[in-house]
């Protein structure tokens, strides 16, 4: 069975791109988590339980998920898809300017919640229509690939800021959601096939 995971991983394109914007997104969101408690503790002093409660921001991405699930339905899948990668790249400017203004943090933290949620509701969408009999396959080539980037983006996190504080993160993460977009842009030949709703 686990072999069976290798197999379809080398013969789905379409899990393959979507498993790679997985790991840009989860690195992204990563990014911002490990670094920002670095931020509000220290540039802005806040304590452990004021800093918890900026995660409550984090709360309108889920707002977003029957939005995409409905855009990927009606065979819009392909612009949803866009328009979150271009959210995320566009949330670094915002948690940039964060980095002198709480407002525009908050609103940075809300703009990446939505793109990386969007882009992962309608990248299971996808993949489940792949092969609607081994769902728990393509999960696992899915969420392996996403928790990859997760500690990738968290380990560089804390190597970047440490080193250059957070304009520089803010690069970084800047960088990986350009990444995610330049990946969805070189492989919609290679992995073209009709977004359907997840059997």
């Amino acid at each position: 069975m686990l072999r069976s995971v290798l197999t379809l991983i080398r013969t789905e394109p379409v899990l393959r791109q979507r498993m790679a914007l997985g790991a840009f997104g989860f690195a992204c969101f990563s990014i911002l988590w490990t670094a920002i408690a670095f931020l509000l503790g220290g540039h802005y002093g806040y304590g452990e339980g004021v800093i918890g409660l900026f995660g409550l921001a984090g709360i309108a991405g889920a707002a977003v998920a029957p939005l995409s699930g409905r855009l990927a339905d009606r065979g819009h899948g392909r612009m949803a898809v866009t328009l979150f990668l271009v959210l995320l790249l566009a949330s670094w400017a915002l948690l940039d300017v964060g980095g002198t203004s709480i407002v525009a943090l908050v609103a940075g933290i809300v703009v990446l919640d939505l793109g990386v949620q969007g882009a992962h509701i309608n990248h299971q969408a996808t993949i489940y229509a792949l092969r609607p009999e081994a769902r728990s396959r393509v999960t696992t080539a899915y969420m392996v690939s996403m928790f990859c980037g997760g500690v990738a983006g968290s380990v560089l996190a804390a190597t970047v800021y440490g080193a250059s504080g957070w304009d520089a993160t803010c690069l970084l993460g800047a960088g990986m959601a350009g990444a995610a977009l330049l990946v969805w842009g070189l492989t919609q030949r290679t992995a073209a096939t009709p977004l359907r709703s997840p059997a």
